[in-house]
């Protein structure tokens, strides 16, 4: 400050004997927060502008675990895929074009580009791709749906892009895409521009104006009934692969691949375990192979057994033995009646599935079960067939009603009644199993009342299933009266053994044993209390 402007704040100051007394104001509370406001939205416009600039020039992919764009190696083949021979066969044409994509060209012929994987989870989608890349000895570049959207509006599409243009650079090559659906599922004039960006960009690279060549694009899903329909139409995923739980056979050599390793003891019979784990997929059957090594383990064996690898089955089907659970003596007798009474409808009705395991000790929120297995493969019931389970399924109530009589029945046949019933609106309703209501299928009447006719309709259709599921109970308790004895003698062994095989249970009851590969089948239908 100059010596001027000093002498004109106050005579004599600015002295060495009359110095100036400076003191600093200090800002308002309102003055710091709005600074530290200020502060913190240029720190993060600043780190928003370096980001963008990273997204944009791909700097940041080296620095995440992104690999949307990089290619792995496969070491997987045919050999190590088993169960889905049908979609092996299938894909096969696939490892020929990429291996000699002028056996296919010569004539004019272009090959597919694009295979849509289908099937429930677990079945091996994944397994097959792999499989495909490993027998052709192509790069295999892998995505999941959910890595090509983050928040910036447009990486997906940008990313899209990268995938394939790494791929075009390694041609001929295989673009594998998981959960396509979280990408490729039907557009809608409400979704937000991004999304509908990113499902764009993948058509375009697919078959576009500069498509794609020597590049096949396999993606799986399990919801095909979403994907967009330009997703699917031909020129872009026109091959359609269905990949479904394996049927007995596949299961067997499931089981035999995911055994290899383990250490088995000589009584172990693969097929009759495939037979009992109808509806399981390849990812079950590996963990129906771990739960039953780790129970080995766990008792101290040296070999995994029949017994430990029925533990696994049942734990994956019920759920857990509740060990804890606190069973009256009256409610073990009432239930070793009940599951009984079930076993030996099953044993002496004419179409029923022979009894694989009768058992007491409560699981999941069964406190016993009766297992019927069939013989064979089964893609549809007879009628016959479904009298039979209609009445095995009354035969628990009809045990109760008289051991310990009509005022002491349980509520534990809910679930038969409820299973018994399905069965005979379904002969009804559906199936034209009906002499009273002839064949036509009656499921558009069943949300009915509309009119007279509809309401007639309903009301004969309540009385035929009524009149089936009193028939099955007539033919229960027919079979228990005659074989009371019977009934005692089975419900003392179960209280004494807790579990009876199929072939424990037909001794006890005087019929002749079957061989194990008769009394292993590849349904499970459960009685339960």
């Amino acid at each position: 400050m100059q010596t001027s402007s000093l002498a004109a704040l106050a005579p004599g100051s600015g002295t060495s004997k009359d110095p100036l007394l400076i003191s600093m104001a200090e800002p308002s509370f309102k003055q710091q927060i709005w600074r530290t406001v200020r502060t913190l939205a240029m720190a993060y416009l600043l780190l928003l502008g370096i980001t963008t600039i990273m997204e944009e020039r791909g700097i940041s992919r080296g620095l995440t675990s992104s690999n949307v764009a990089q290619a792995v190696d496969s070491s997987k083949t045919f050999k190590d895929v088993v169960g889905v021979d049908e979609a092996k066969a299938e894909l096969m044409e696939i490892v020929d074009f990429l291996r000699s994509p002028e056996k296919f060209t010569r004539l004019g012929g272009k090959m597919t580009k694009g295979v849509l994987l289908m099937g429930p989870p677990g079945t091996g989608k994944t397994l097959l791709a792999k499989a495909i890349a490993g027998e052709a000895g192509v790069p295999f570049f892998y995505a999941s749906g959910s890595e090509f959207e983050e928040m910036y509006v447009g990486v997906g599409a940008r990313r899209v892009r990268d995938l394939f243009d790494s791929a075009k650079r390694k041609s001929p090559c295989i673009i594998f895409i998981d959960e396509i659906d979280a990408i490729g599922a039907t557009r809608n004039p409400k979704d937000q521009q991004y999304m509908r960006m990113t499902l764009n960009q993948l058509l375009a690279e697919m078959d576009g104006f500069s498509s794609s060549e020597g590049i096949v694009v396999i993606a799986a899903t399990n919801f095909p009934e979403v994907l967009d329909k330009a997703l699917t139409r031909p020129g872009r995923f026109d091959r359609h692969v269905v990949v479904p739980n394996p049927d007995v056979k596949g299961r067997t050599q499931i089981l035999q691949l995911h055994l290899k390793n383990v250490p088995l003891d000589s009584h172990v019979d693969v097929e009759i375990v495939a037979r009992g784990t109808p509806g399981f997929s390849g990812a079950d059957l590996a963990n129906v192979v771990n739960i039953a090594a780790i129970k080995a383990s766990q008792d101290n064996k040296t070999t995994v057994g029949m017994a430990d690898l029925e533990f696994a089955k049942d734990r994956i089907m019920m759920g857990a033995e509740r060990k804890s659970a606190v069973i009256t003596e009256e409610s073990r007798k009432l239930t070793a009646y009940h599951e009984g009474g079930h076993a030996i409808v099953a044993c002496f009705t004419e179409g029923a599935l022979p009894v694989h395991k009768a058992t007491v000790v409560p699981r999941g929120m069964a406190l016993g079960m009766v297992t019927q297995l069939p013989d064979k493969d089964e893609t549809s019931w007879s009628k016959k067939q479904m009298m039979a389970k209609m009445d095995v399924c009354m035969g628990g109530r009809v045990a109760e009603e008289l051991i310990f009589g009509l005022d002491n029945v349980t509520s534990g046949a809910s679930s038969d009644f409820e299973q018994a019933t399905q069965i005979a609106m379904n002969m009804v309703e559906r199936w034209g199993m009906s002499d009273r209501l002839g064949y036509v299928a009656h499921r558009h009447l069943t949300g009915g009342g509309r009119n007279s006719s509809e309401g007639a309709y309903r009301k004969a259709i309540d009385a035929e299933v009524k009149r089936l599921t009193d028939q099955a109970y007539q033919n229960a308790k027919k079979i228990l009266k005659k074989h009371e004895d019977k009934l005692h003698l089975l419900a003392k062994h179960l209280i004494d053994k807790e579990t009876l095989t199929g072939d424990e249970v037909r001794a006890l009851l005087g019929l002749p044993n079957m061989s194990s590969s008769e009394s292993a089948g590849i349904g499970s239908k459960e009685a339960k209390l």
